[in-house]
């Protein structure tokens, strides 16, 4: 069985941090890449990071510079840090994973069931 499981929302005041972390079983994750979406009320779920299998990463203009997305292979688990918080950055936050599942060579896509972050005064 697939799992993504988030952590490490919560509400922060502007200016502030947080840092999510994903934590995975069930998928192959050193042969996954990873990524973080994020979806405020009212709007479509937006990418805001991502890492590729080989260390390779991107972020959404919004968040570049703010934001760092990394992975720890050995705990399967891969972290948004984030620093700088807008209160435009309150949304539900998704972990995402492309890779192939144990006993499998195909990839598939997978997701978290996603994390409330609150900026705000």
């Amino acid at each position: 069985q697939v799992q993504l499981v988030e952590s490490g929302g919560g509400s922060v005041q502007p200016g502030g941090s947080l840092r999510l972390s994903c934590a995975t079983a069930g998928i192959l994750f050193s042969r996954s890449d990873m990524a973080w979406y994020r979806q405020a009320p009212g709007q479509l779920r937006e990418l805001v990071a991502g890492i590729t299998s080989g260390g390779v990463t991107d972020y959404a203009d919004v968040v570049q510079g703010r934001f760092a997305i990394s992975r720890d292979n050995a705990r399967r688990t891969v972290y948004l840090q984030m620093n700088s918080l807008k209160p435009e950055d309150t949304a539900v936050y998704f972990c995402n994973a492309k890779g192939p599942r144990y006993g499998r060579s195909s990839s598939s896509a997978f997701w978290g069931q996603g994390i409330q972050v609150t900026v705000s005064s």
